[in-house]
């Protein structure tokens, strides 16, 4: 086996050529490779000095780099930075040795190699060219006038034979001879040219060319013995296991050996000991009751102005407390997967793989902490919530105590006939005020109103004309994630502003999945990639009365459109009237609802109020979104948007409660009156089965 046997046709040659080209693509890299270790090993021995210079710099000659002791380590360490420094000026010598070593001989042999490769395909192109030559131009040549040579000759021959007269015949017989003179020595000619063909044809692949490839083949092998001479003495050069390189390496390792993580810092511990005692736990300062009259130390206090507080901070700890507990759990199972994780990876790990393990084992450690963190939260909570629930739950079915001030002693010393006199009147004024904020809005002013302060009704308007931000089914910019939550069933669809451009977006389930569609817009014309509409919700009206595909290339068809969150309204969703009152967040207006002119309350939070109050605020609108009952008010929504914050609420037309009756009470009949408290009772009832204190209702 070999070039001249078995590559001898020309798909071999131009496999060698490109055989050639690789191994000098090869050996280029090979020369870049070793330059490239060269200066690597130079610049290295560079950064080795470098890095005993700088830790001489930084330690000075303190002992232990300014520590008060010595330890395993420290000692470690100065051995592997004396070595290290012994290692540079060994990489500083293999360098050199490698640039006038292996760099050079591979220099000189790629010159070699590209002038072997140009006389190669010389010498074959040669030989090609007079193969062809030989075997085929030629032949070709002299077959062409054989050919002609052979149809005059037998011209001559015909009108030879056809010649009639004698003078004419003599002629033809002349020209007769002559061709058949020509056409014999030609076709001599083509026979020797033949026979020099087939001699050369012959040789070409029986030794000219075998030649040729064999010596090819011979200089190829020795330049590959070279190569590996020149990668050997590279080698030689660039291991570490020289005997020099060896001690060094031996005296880090055993360096290495001696230290010892279990013992490592027990001196450091026994020199930094800690002396003192814990910090003593915070106490309440009962200095600050000295001028506060009721009040005890660490014990909350009850009344009639704070147990709506004390309520509202216990929902707002018991809410914490459950999203607590399931940030807990989530925890737990991250820190239960951590270790399971580590204890899979630490079973198949070989030595030296603990650093890649370091990371997840460092978030083992810290989710372990922020478990131990959320558990102490918890705890804080807990007592927390503890001492208010016991405090409420210390009342029973009594009413919270009324707070006694300067004013209620004065009252007191009042006559006996005065309060006689008022004491039904008072009665009643005190309970519906108390009892009017759960059916209206608290307002401070006694404002009886009617219809007439809402702002007229509009024109109802189309479902598929109104905008398209005020379609249930559009979302806005909700993102991706978030839809694939919503879309749960074939059909299911939505739309919703593209993030970070101004287009809109058909998320529709389908197949298991969620397409979406872009929705082009030409000239104030919508359209996937059917019939245009004016609008997005006509498309979509379109979409679902055709029960046509979305597109022509899809079978997915619209069927339920899935709504955005009932409670969510923008500020533009709502026509504000006139002001109706006052409550304590802000003022509270009459309005409609853009959709469907619903007459409404607005409630309206101050936007220089503090956080806080706002989160009170917001409270309001997230505990009425639990209550459904006909003698409770309703919420409608919630602005968030922007400023100023809205709580959108059932408007009641009759006016304030309180007023009502102070107004209108002696015209009421007792059956009416009864009537009225069945409903209040009937409220209470319900708000009592959902474990809600009303403040002003209990009073």
């Amino acid at each position: 086996m070999g070039f001249g046997e078995d590559l001898w046709c020309p798909q071999g040659h131009a496999a060698l050529i490109k055989l050639q080209d690789s191994e000098l693509r090869l050996m280029e890299v090979m020369k870049k490779w070793m330059t490239q270790r060269a200066k690597s090993d130079r610049e290295f021995s560079v950064q080795l000095h470098q890095m005993s210079a700088i830790v001489e710099k930084l330690e000075g000659s303190q002992p232990g780099g300014g520590l008060d002791y010595i330890s395993q380590f420290n000692k470690s360490w100065n051995v592997l930075v004396n070595q290290t420094e012994s290692l540079s000026r060994l990489m500083r010598k293999h360098s050199e040795d490698l640039m006038v070593g292996p760099l050079s001989k591979l220099t000189l042999l790629i010159r070699d190699k590209q002038q072997l490769r140009k006389t190669y395909g010389e010498q074959w192109n040669l030989l090609s060219q007079e193969l062809c030559r030989v075997t085929q131009t030629e032949l070709d040549r002299v077959k062409s006038s054989y050919r002609q040579l052979v149809r005059d000759a037998t011209q001559a021959k015909r009108k030879y034979q056809e010649a009639s007269k004698d003078k004419e015949r003599e002629r033809a017989k002349e020209r007769y001879i002559k061709a058949t003179l020509k056409l014999h020595e030609h076709h001599n000619e083509y026979v020797l040219s033949v026979k020099a063909a087939q001699v050369h044809h012959q040789l070409h692949y029986g030794q000219s060319q075998p030649a040729l490839l064999e010596t090819l083949q011979t200089l190829q092998e020795e330049m590959v013995l070279i190569l590996k001479e020149i990668l050997q003495e590279y080698f030689d050069l660039s291991s570490f296991l020289h005997d020099e390189v060896v001690s060094v390496h031996t005296e880090m390792a055993n360096a290495l050996k001696a230290i010892q993580p279990q013992t490592e810092y027990e001196n450091f511990i026994q020199q930094n000991r800690s002396r003192g005692e814990v910090p003593a736990c915070v106490e309440f300062d009962s200095s600050l009751l000295e001028d506060a009259e009721g009040l005890k130390p660490e014990d909350l206090q009850l009344n009639e102005l704070t147990v709506e507080g004390i309520q509202h901070r216990l929902t707002a700890v018991e809410e914490e407390l459950l999203g607590l507990a399931s940030t807990l759990g989530s925890q737990q199972a991250t820190v239960n997967q951590l270790e399971l994780d580590l204890q899979n990876e630490e079973s198949l790990a070989n030595t030296g793989q603990r650093v890649y393990q370091f990371s997840k084992r460092n978030a083992l450690e810290d989710s372990r902490q922020q478990v131990v963190l959320s558990m102490v939260a918890r705890a804080r909570l807990e007592a927390q919530r503890r001492l208010l629930s016991d405090k409420l739950q210390s009342l029973g079915s009594k009413d919270a105590p009324p707070i006694i001030l300067d004013d209620d002693q004065i009252s007191v010393t009042s006559s006996n006939s005065e309060r006689e006199k008022d004491h039904r009147h008072l009665n009643v004024d005190v309970i519906v005020s108390h009892l009017s904020s759960l059916f209206k809005p608290k307002y401070t002013s006694s404002v009886f109103y009617t219809s007439d302060q809402v702002p007229p009704a509009l024109v109802p308007v189309p479902e598929e004309e109104k905008p398209l931000t005020q379609q249930s089914w559009y979302h806005g910019a909700i993102p991706r994630p978030e839809v694939q939550e919503l879309l749960k069933n074939d059909g299911d669809f939505l739309v919703r502003e593209s993030q970070g451009k101004q287009e809109y977006v058909l998320s529709v389930h389908w197949g298991g999945q969620c397409r979406h569609f872009l929705i082009q817009s030409t000239d104030g014309v919508y359209r996937l990639d059917g019939e245009g509409f004016t609008s997005v919700p006509l498309l979509i009206k379109h979409l679902l009365s055709s029960h046509q595909a979305v597109t022509k290339r899809t079978d997915i068809l619209l069927k339920r459109p899935i709504l955005k969150d009932k409670w969510v309204l923008e500020h533009d969703d709502v026509i504000l009237g006139q002001s109706i009152g006052r409550g304590n967040f802000g003022e509270v207006f009459s309005g409609r609802l853009h959709s469907d002119n619903t007459p409404v309350a607005v409630k309206a939070c101050r936007e220089n109020l503090p956080a806080e109050h706002k989160n009170k605020f917001l409270m309001e609108a997230r505990i009425l979104k639990q209550y459904d009952h006909p003698n409770i008010v309703k919420l409608i929504g919630v602005c968030t948007q922007k400023q100023p914050i809205y709580i959108i609420m059932e408007l009641v037309q009759g006016g304030d409660f309180l007023t009502f009756l102070r107004t209108e009470g002696h015209n009421l009949k007792t059956k009416m009156l009864i009537k009225m408290a069945e409903n209040v009772a009937s409220g209470m009832a319900y708000l009592e089965s959902k474990k809600c204190i009303h403040r002003p209702g209990c009073a």
